[in-house]
Formats: structure tokens, C-alpha cells, sequence
């Protein structure tokens, strides 16, 4: 029998090796499973007086707060505002990551002369910069999203330098084989091998975002989840603390859910084990 016959015969009911199997519901919902378990456990353990619950409130005085703070608006304007900085240093942050990337990685002059005041500078703690941005730029939204962008452009820039640089040689020397130009070598061979990597770097990016705002909206914000964190931590108001953290995860799961839908389209050509698993 031929390699094509034993190919066919092999996919028998199974189809096409090359679709990737449907997600069951199981599996995603199995993710809630932990983070279920564990409130509930504390739950238990505060009522029946095996814990004290003041420092670290019960799920039911934690989801009492968010009620509260929902049902205000207050929750929504906090929440509001804390996306658009991130949305906006996200923007900013991974264009310019992108473009420096891609520089430097195609480029080694250009890796010779940016690439290490890059790294130097990457070495800085966020709230270094809080001060020096104030002074620049004011108290005010310009200096949080700037700061937000210096937290995502790190993870970009280092993403696509590393994805250019590691591209496979042996698909250059096919693509120069079918006598590709520049412009069609970038677009049908360079793009498609960097992009799972710009992805993934999109993704700490984001990630980064996230943290970044919370050190932003300390610095003189008048709303925004950061300073939700600070006003509860003023009051002496755990809850409010542990339900900004909560809206924190959910909007960063969201943001982070959302940026991969809008993804996935330009990776469906990929055929990876994860696919069949």
C-alpha cells in the first residue's frame, strides 16, 4: 500500500489530521474548579470559627462589596477607567516594542547600537519611573499611560528581536529558492515564522499592562481599580481591597481572552500537537 493510501486509511473516523478538535465544556469550566474550592473553604472555615476572617473577609463579605460597589456604578467607573490606560499604553507600548523590535532583530547595527540601552533600561523598576514621569508630564493621564506603555514594550520588543533572530535559515534558503523578493520573503516567509512568537509577547505585554496600571493609578488618580486598592487600604477596608483584586483578574482574563480570539484568525494555518491533544 502506498504512503498516501496507509495516509487515507489512517484517518479513517477520525477526519482531517489538520482540524483541531472542538474545546469540550468540560475543560473549560475544570478552571473554576480551584479558585471555587478554595473560597469555599474559607468560607467554612471563618463561620465555624477556625479562622479569623477581619484581615482576609469570607467570599460572602468579598462578594457583598462588589454588589455594593456595582450596584453604585462605582465598580463600572473604576473599572472603566483602568481600561482605557491600559488599552491605551497597550497600544502605545507594543507598536513601539514591535517596530524596535523588528529593527534591532533584523538589523545588527541597529542591535549593536539600541539593543543594550534597551536592556539597561529594562532592568529599572516601574515605580522608578513614577517620579520622572510626574515631572515630565504632570500628574495627570499622560503620565500613567506612558508608564503603562514602558511596562508592555519590554515583553514586545524582546519578543520580535528574538522571534526575527531566530527565524529558521532553511526557510529563508526555500523562500530565495522560489525567487521571492524582499517584500513577498517578509510577508509569505518572515511574517508567518515570527508571528506565534509576537503573540505570546503580546500576551506579557498585556499582562504587564495590567500590572503597570496599579503602580499608574497610585500616583494621583482619582479613580481607576488602582485607586480602589489604595482607598481601601486607607480605610482599613480588606474587602474593598480583595474585590479590587477580583475585578483585576477578571478584567486582565477578559483583555487577555479577547486579545487571543482576535488573534487566533491569522494563526489558524498552524498544525501544532496542541491541536490533537
Amino acid at each position: 500500500m502506498s504512503a498516501l493510501g496507509i495516509e487515507t486509511a489512517g484517518l479513517g473516523e477520525q477526519g482531517d489530521p489538520a482540524r483541531p478538535r472542538p474545546r469540550r465544556p468540560g475543560l473549560a469550566l475544570a478552571g473554576f474548579a480551584l479558585p471555587v474550592v478554595l473560597a469555599v473553604l474559607w468560607e467554612v472555615a471563618v463561620r465555624s470559627g477556625f479562622a479569623n476572617g477581619r484581615l482576609m473577609p469570607p467570599p460572602s463579605v468579598v462578594g457583598a462589596t462588589l454588589w455594593s460597589l456595582a450596584a453604585s456604578g462605582e465598580l463600572f467607573t473604576h473599572a472603566a477607567a483602568t481600561l482605557w490606560r491600559v488599552a491605551a499604553g497597550f497600544a502605545l507600548g507594543a507598536a513601539a516594542g514591535t517596530l524596535l523590535g523588528a529593527i534591532t532583530g533584523a538589523l545588527p547595527v541597529a542591535r549593536g547600537l539600541i539593543d543594550p540601552t534597551l536592556q539597561a533600561l529594562r532592568a529599572i523598576p516601574s515605580i522608578a519611573w513614577v517620579p520622572l514621569f510626574i515631572l515630565w508630564l504632570g500628574i495627570f493621564e499622560a503620565s500613567k499611560v506612558a508608564l503603562i506603555a514602558v511596562g508592555v514594550f519590554f515583553p514586545v520588543y524582546l519578543g520580535v528581536a528574538a522571534a526575527i533572530q531566530g527565524i529558521d535559515r532553511k526557510i529563508v534558503e526555500v523562500g530565495r529558492v522560489f525567487r521571492l523578493g524582499r517584500l513577498a520573503m517578509a510577508r509569505r516567509v518572515l511574517l508567518p515564522a515570527i508571528l506565534p512568537a509576537w503573540i505570546t509577547a503580546l500576551r506579557s505585554g498585556l499582562g504587564l499592562g495590567f500590572m503597570f496600571v496599579v503602580a499608574a493609578e497610585i500616583m494621583g488618580a482619582s479613580e481607576g481599580l488602582g485607586y480602589l486598592l489604595v482607598d481601601g487600604q486607607q480605610l482599613g477596608r480588606p474587602d474593598t481591597i480583595i474585590a479590587a483584586i477580583i475585578s483585576f483578574a477578571v478584567l486582565g482574563k477578559l483583555a487577555d481572552g479577547l486579545l487571543v480570539a482576535l488573534t487566533r484568525p491569522v494563526l489558524a494555518w498552524q498544525d501544532t500537537a496542541r491541536d490533537k491533544l
